[in-house]
C-alpha cells in the first residue's frame, strides 16, 4: 500500500506541510508531550510545524476531506510518516479509529447539539496514546451556535486534541473570522488535468484516452473525474446537460429544459439516499421495539413517534442537500460549455473543458456574439449563487433557462 498522502493529486505544497507537522507530532508523542505552552525549545520537539487547529481550503473537488483524512492518518501513524501500513493508518482511512471523529453533515447544516457532543468527546485523552483528531467536512455549514461551541474548544484545546476543518475558503461567509484567526490554513489547488489523468490510469487502471477525457471534463474535480471514467450513468447525465443549449428554441422549451434538469437532480439524489434512508428507519424501529410481541412492545413503538419524526426531518434535509449538490454539478458542466464557446470566439489558446462537444461549441461561437455568450455564462453562475442563497432551485433554474434562451 502507498503512503496516505499518495491519494492527494497535485497537492505537493500541502503534502510537504502535513508531513512536517506529522513528524513534529510524532516527536511530541515520543517525548510524552502535547501541544500546550509548556514545551521548551531545548526539548527538540517543537519546530513550529505542528499546531492544534487547521483549516484546509480549496475549490470543489480538490480533495479537502481526503487531505484532512490523510493528515489524521499520519498523526495516528506509529512512524509519524503516514506509512499506510500500520493499524493507525488503516483504521483512520477506514473510518474506524477510536480517536478520530469524522463530521460529515448529511443535511444543510451542522447543529450546535452535534458539535457540543463532539467537543466534549474530543476533550478526553486519546485511547491509543497519540492524538484525538476531529475532522469536520464542510465546516462552512456550521450554524452560529455550532461555530461558537467549536470556537471555545479551539481557544482552550486539550494538549492532545487536533481539529481539522474543511472549507471552500477563509472568507467570512465560509468560516468565522475568530475561528480563522486561531487556525493554520493549508490551501489546496485545482488538480491539473495531466496529473489527474495520470493518477486515474496509475491508481484505477483507467485507459489513457478515457482518463484524459474525464480529467478535462471534470475541471479539476478529482471525485467527479473518477465517476466520469467509471460510471456510464454519470456520463449520460452529463451528456443530457450539455444538450441543453441547442434545445432552447422557445419559451416553452426553456421551461421544459428547466423541469428536466430539476427532475434529473431529484432522481440522482433519490438514488443516492434511498437505501440509506430505508436502513436508518428500519434500524431505529427495531431499536425501539418494532416487531416485538411482549407486553408493552406496541406502546413503546407508539411512544417513539417523536424519534421517528426527527429521523424523517434529518433525512429530508439530507435529500435536499443531495439534490442541490447534483444540480450544482450540472450547472458547473453547463458553465463549462459557455466558457468553451467564449474562448473559441476570442481564439484563446487554452484547453477546452468539454473537448467532446467541439462541434456544438463551434456552431454556437458562430451564431452568438461574445457579449451574449458572456451573458449566458453569467446567468449560469448567477443561478449557482442564487441556490446557495436558498432561492428555490426550480425558480432559479427557470430564470436561468429564460436568460440562456434570450441571450
Amino acid at each position: 500500500m502507498m503512503d496516505v498522502f499518495a491519494a492527494l493529486i497535485g497537492q505537493d505544497s500541502a503534502t510537504v506541510t502535513f508531513r512536517r507537522a506529522a513528524a513534529e507530532a510524532d516527536a511530541l508523542v515520543k517525548a510524552g508531550r502535547g501541544l500546550g505552552n509548556e514545551e521548551k525549545a531545548e526539548t527538540g520537539t517543537r519546530t513550529g510545524a505542528m499546531t492544534h487547529a487547521w483549516i484546509v481550503t480549496g475549490p470543489p473537488g480538490s480533495g479537502r476531506l481526503e487531505a484532512a483524512r490523510a493528515f489524521a492518518a499520519a498523526l495516528q501513524c506509529r512512524t509519524g510518516t503516514g506509512c499506510g501500513e500500520c493499524d493507525g493508518c488503516h483504521t483512520t482511512l477506514a473510518g474506524t479509529h477510536a480517536d478520530v471523529r469524522m463530521v460529515v453533515p448529511s443535511g444543510l447544516s451542522i447543529l450546535v447539539s452535534e458539535m457540543r457532543a463532539l467537543v466534549l468527546r474530543a476533550a478526553t485523552a486519546p485511547s491509543g496514546g497519540r492524538w484525538q483528531v476531529v475532522v469536520i467536512s464542510d465546516a462552512d455549514r456550521l450554524t452560529e451556535g455550532a461555530g461558537n461551541a467549536l470556537l471555545k474548544a479551539i481557544e482552550e484545546p486539550s494538549p492532545r486534541t487536533v481539529f481539522l476543518l474543511c472549507t471552500p475558503s477563509t472568507h467570512p461567509d465560509d468560516i468565522s473570522v475568530t475561528i480563522r484567526s486561531r487556525c493554520r490554513v493549508v490551501p489546496l489547488v485545482q488538480a491539473r488535468p495531466e496529473a489527474l489523468a495520470a493518477a486515474l490510469t496509475a491508481q484505477r487502471g483507467v485507459a489513457v484516452d478515457v482518463a484524459e477525457w474525464a480529467a478535462s471534463a471534470a475541471q479539476g474535480d478529482v471525485e467527479l473525474a473518477r465517476r466520469l471514467a467509471e460510471d456510464p450513468e454519470v456520463r449520460k447525465r452529463r451528456e443530457a446537460v450539455l444538450a441543453v443549449p441547442r434545445k432552447l428554441t422557445s419559451v416553452g422549451a426553456a421551461f421544459d429544459a428547466a423541469s428536466a434538469l430539476i427532475e434529473a437532480a431529484e432522481a440522482e439524489a433519490a438514488a443516492l439516499v434511498a437505501e440509506l434512508d430505508s436502513t436508518e428507519r428500519s434500524d431505529l424501529e427495531r431499536a425501539l421495539g418494532a416487531g416485538g410481541t411482549g407486553r408493552g412492545a406496541s406502546g413503546a413503538i407508539r411512544g417513539a413517534a417523536g424519534q421517528i419524526k426527527e429521523l424523517e426531518k434529518r433525512q429530508k434535509s439530507r435529500a435536499t442537500r443531495a439534490q442541490r449538490d447534483a444540480l450544482d454539478r450540472a450547472l458547473v458542466d453547463l458553465a463549462g460549455f459557455y466558457r468553451d464557446v467564449l474562448t473559441a470566439q476570442f481564439g484563446a489558446p487554452v484547453r477546452p473543458v468539454h473537448g467532446d462537444t467541439a462541434a456544438g461549441v463551434r456552431a454556437a461561437a458562430g451564431k452568438w456574439t461574445a457579449e451574449s455568450t458572456l451573458r449566458r455564462l453569467e446567468a449560469v453562475l448567477g443561478c449557482r449563487e442564487a441556490i446557495t442563497l436558498n432561492v428555490k432551485p426550480r425558480i432559479a433554474v427557470e430564470a436561468m433557462m429564460l436568460s440562456l434562451w434570450k441571450g
